[in-house]
């Protein structure tokens, strides 16, 4: 396997086309001097308000640039690091032109350095350490908001915390289909904007969102 530092350059596409190139790349993060190298196996694609041909119902920057989101409109090759459910701290790449909202959500990998780390951040160890947004984020020791806007690409540390990302070129089979948890028509397959890795056990379970299975069964 040959691995490579990423480049803005790398990054400068929307997040429907870095979203699977993600796919069994490494994200490397030092926070307070503990290292936590995951390989990267699910991710999930967010356009922000004018990005791509397709309103994007279900991202933060659906509705134009925020405090909240604006990472999302910056400069490519930092990280959009936001709270879920006012517990979780989640994890995505930006992607796209500066200027234009993009990110690409890390819904799950496989600690492959640095388990005791991970184990002791999460409080948990075996194979679903980094299984699902909420648990990678607590791996990867990155917290929002102090760490919102790392820059990866530069490897500066921001608050105790550095990251780096590393594309893996070698092939992995990937699969496709609705974002999880998104709720009514942002979460169908009318937005196939998830992609893993296929039969990797680290990638999370798909479920529902609020409204989503009603807006498919309309699509059907």
């Amino acid at each position: 396997m040959t691995l490579r530092r990423a480049t803005r350059s790398d990054l400068e596409g929307l997040p429907l086309e870095i979203a699977p190139r993600l796919l069994g790349a490494e994200l490397c993060t030092v926070v307070d001097g503990e290292e936590v190298r995951l390989r990267i196996t699910e991710t999930e694609a967010y356009h922000g308000q004018g990005t791509g041909d397709v309103p994007d119902p279900g991202s933060h920057a659906r509705m134009g640039l925020t405090a909240r989101n604006a990472t999302m409109w910056g400069e490519p090759g930092h990280l959009y690091v936001y709270l879920s459910h006012g517990i979780h701290s989640c994890v995505n790449v930006v992607c796209g032109p500066e200027g234009v909202a993009g990110g690409v959500l890390l819904r799950a990998g496989s600690v492959i350095a640095g388990a005791d780390a991970a184990a002791s951040r999460s409080g948990r160890s075996g194979r679903d350490l980094a299984r699902g947004p909420g648990r990678l984020g607590q791996v990867t020791g990155l917290r929002h908001a102090l760490h919102d806007g790392i820059d990866f690409v530069a490897g500066t540390v921001r608050n105790g915390a550095s990251a780096e990302l590393w594309w893996n070129s070698a092939p992995v089979e990937i699969m496709s289909g609705p974002r999880v948890g998104v709720a009514g028509i942002a979460g169908t397959d009318a937005f196939p904007w998830r992609f893993w890795i296929a039969g990797d056990r680290s990638v999370s379970p798909f479920r529902w969102g609020r409204g989503a299975a009603d807006a498919q069964a309309v699509l059907n």
